[in-house]
């Protein structure tokens, strides 16, 4: 069954357990055909795996840009609809190993466990053929993406922002609801508001950082709403 997918990935396994691990979501553990244990592990690690190999294409393909437009370039590019976006081109969801109670929630279709089991995938890619395989692989998947846009995109803020403005509301608004953690390294948490849709939250090392969380989390929300629709 997995020969279908193995030339999407630019790879052949030596060990086709990884790949059958990666594969594995939490809720068929044990199945007939899935792994003995989830891909929660090895998305843990793919989500690593992608980072620094998009911050490395970035940084040669805009050897211009500033610190600050890469790093939204980066945020872009490996976000949940960046990975579910690959996933989807690659047909994974056809591959992926689910209950039947989560397959028949439409588990398949899902942006948030297409992007997990891709990030398992690019782990799984890595351990099986080190980081020239998973470099092939990212690279032909990510880079019309990296290509798209000329400039920078927004950061998560303004974009909301913007989208607020162009439908006559006001702006969003943020309020820290939460801090926990050492004193020396507290862990804020922030909830952003827009009249009209229900509010979002998100933790961050800094307000900062948190806000742009819960602006990103509200506009990821609006995303598979007008898509739903």
């Amino acid at each position: 069954m997995l020969d279908g997918l193995t030339p999407q990935l630019d790879h052949d396994f030596a060990d086709p357990l990884l790949l059958q691990e990666a594969l594995t979501h939490a809720s068929a553990v044990g199945q007939a055909g899935a792994s003995r244990r989830s891909n929660e592990r090895l998305e843990f690690l793919g989500d690593r795996v992608l980072g620094l190999i998009v911050a490395e294409l970035l940084y040669d393909a805009f050897p211009r840009e500033a610190e600050g437009a890469l790093a939204r370039r980066y945020a872009a590019l490996v976000r949940r609809d960046a990975l579910a976006r690959v996933a989807e081109a690659i047909d994974l969801g056809a591959f992926i190993r689910l209950s039947r109670g989560e397959e028949e929630a439409g588990g398949r279709r899902n942006p948030g466990l297409l992007a997990d089991t891709c990030e398992a995938v690019i782990a799984a890619v890595y351990l099986d053929g080190g980081l020239p395989a998973a470099r092939a692989f990212i690279r032909r998947h990510w880079w019309t993406m990296i290509g798209e846009t000329a400039r920078p995109p927004k950061d998560s803020k303004t974009a909301l922002q913007e989208w607020a403005q162009a439908r006559g509301l006001p702006l969003p608004r943020y309020r820290e609801i939460g801090r926990a953690g050492p004193p020396h390294a507290p862990t804020f948490s922030v909830e952003v508001t827009v009249e009209g849709l229900e509010s979002t939250t998100a933790g961050g090392a800094s307000k900062r950082v948190a806000e742009q969380a819960a602006a990103e989390t509200m506009l990821a929300r609006i995303h598979d709403t007008d898509h739903a629709g």
